[in-house]
Formats: C-alpha cells, structure tokens, sequence
C-alpha cells in the first residue's frame, strides 16, 4: 500500500508541486523477504498486487532481504545493491512489552502468548488483545492476523467473559474463535484487491477498489461524519486535489521552471 501512495505521489502530487524535479529519475522498489506480496491473502490476490504496483512502476523483488544499509547503498543477501539515500522500513509492526511479562510468554515479534481466553499464560486477572497477543488456535496455530477485526472481535469476546466473570457466571465464558470475514488491501487509484471466504471470492481493479471504500465509509461513526467523508472523498476523485498533504520546498534552490 506504502509502495502504491509513493508511485502514485511520483505521478501527480509531486509532478504538480515539484515540475523542477526529474522525477523520471525517481525508482520505486518494494523489496519482499517472503516469496510472495500480502501472505495473509491469497495468491490470487497476491499476484494481482503484484501486476498493480508494477503497473504503476514499483519495481518489486519477493525472496530479498536487506543486510545493510550506509546511507547511500542498501545491500542485499543475495549479493546486489541498490544506490539510494532513502530506506523507508516497513517490516510490520513490533509489541512493546510492558514490565512483569515474563520473556518465557514472548513469541515472534514480541507478541505475548495468551490462552483461549485472552489471559496472559502464567498469570491472573491480565489480558493481551489486538497486534500483541499471540492466540494458538486449531484455525491459527502460527497466531491470529494482526488487524482490526481480529482486535475487535477479541475485544467484545473478553468484555463478555469479564461481564460473566463478575457476575461469577463461569459457566458462560467461552473461548475465542475468530470468524474470518476476509481481507482488503489496496494498491492504488481503482487498484485493489479482496478476499471473501464465504463464499469464495478473490475480487480486484475497480469493484475492490470500491468495496473496500465503502466498507471504510460504513464504519465511520455518525451519520453527519460519513456524509462529510462522502463528499470530501467526491471532490477528491474528481479534481485530484489531496488537501492534507504536505510538502516543503526549499525556497533557497534555484528553480528549472
């Protein structure tokens, strides 16, 4: 997605703002340590990220991980280097362990492990939810997505337990089982991709573009705030205009123009 805003920038905001640059001269890698983009969608889906980021001239490189970077090289294990100044690093995201968790309840990428039931193994009356909790399922035996749904549905699933805890209705607690109801990312301007489980649905290009939209609009609390999303996002399609960008020139360079 990062990858996909920068090559679109390349193409309009920065064109506009900066017609001084050489922006013909501005490369655009995405450089993947796995073999495939988006490993928690479908290949299908994948694949079609792919062919959108390099229509829109990201050059991508699955199954490459860097080894160093001095400021104006990025190496590569395979050998390569790429002669750049600027490395924008999104790796995912890291937990931030708060002090007491003891690191035998640490899994990969500092996620706490917890039990069915969102409670730290080890331990009492404290919980880990969301992008930190690490849950062990038959579903999800590697861990669940780290997204919002997942968070959300994590989060109303405790808020009960606790409700049924304290009114030592023990009998009503129940484990956590997430119901995937799929998966959206998107790359670009009318380039997206979609994942439906049920029933099984790999959608791209416009129409994902659009779902994924409307999905977002939907979940925008109050009436009143998604009709002014509405109408912001309308008079963004059509005069290209993004009113929160920000740029800053430097006004002692001498300009081409």
């Amino acid at each position: 997605e990062l990858s996909g805003t920068l090559a679109e920038q390349r193409l309009g905001a920065l064109a506009k703002d900066y017609p001084e640059l050489p922006l013909h001269q501005m490369k655009i890698y995405l450089l993947e340590g796995s073999n495939r983009l988006l490993g928690g969608m479908s290949e299908v889906s994948s694949n079609r990220a792919k062919r959108y980021l390099e229509k829109l001239g990201v050059t991508v490189l699955n199954n490459t991980l860097v080894t160093d970077f001095d400021g104006t090289t990025v190496r590569l294990q395979n050998g390569n280097a790429i002669e750049s100044k600027l490395v924008i690093w999104a790796a995912g995201i890291k937990g931030n362990i708060p002090a007491g968790i003891h690191r035998d309840v640490v899994a990969r990428g500092n996620r706490i492990k917890v039990d069915r039931q969102h409670k730290v193994l080890g331990t009492e009356n404290i919980y880990a939810l969301g992008d930190v909790a690490y849950m062990e399922t038959p579903l999800y035996p590697n861990g669940h997505p780290q997204v919002a749904n997942v968070a959300i549905s994590q989060a109303k699933n405790l808020a009960n337990n606790i409700e049924y805890l304290i009114a030592s209705k023990n009998d009503k607690i129940i484990d956590f089982e997430y119901e995937d109801k799929g998966s959206m990312a998107t790359v670009g301007r009318h380039l997206a991709v979609v994942d439906v489980p049920k029933p099984k649905l790999h959608i791209g290009g416009w129409l994902a573009w659009f779902i994924w939209m409307g999905l977002h609009l939907v979940l925008i609390l109050g009436v009143k705030n998604r009709i002014q999303v509405f109408i912001n996002w309308v008079y963004k399609y059509f005069t290209y205009d993004q009113s929160l960008r920000l740029w800053f020139k430097d006004y002692n360079a001498k300009s081409t123009a």
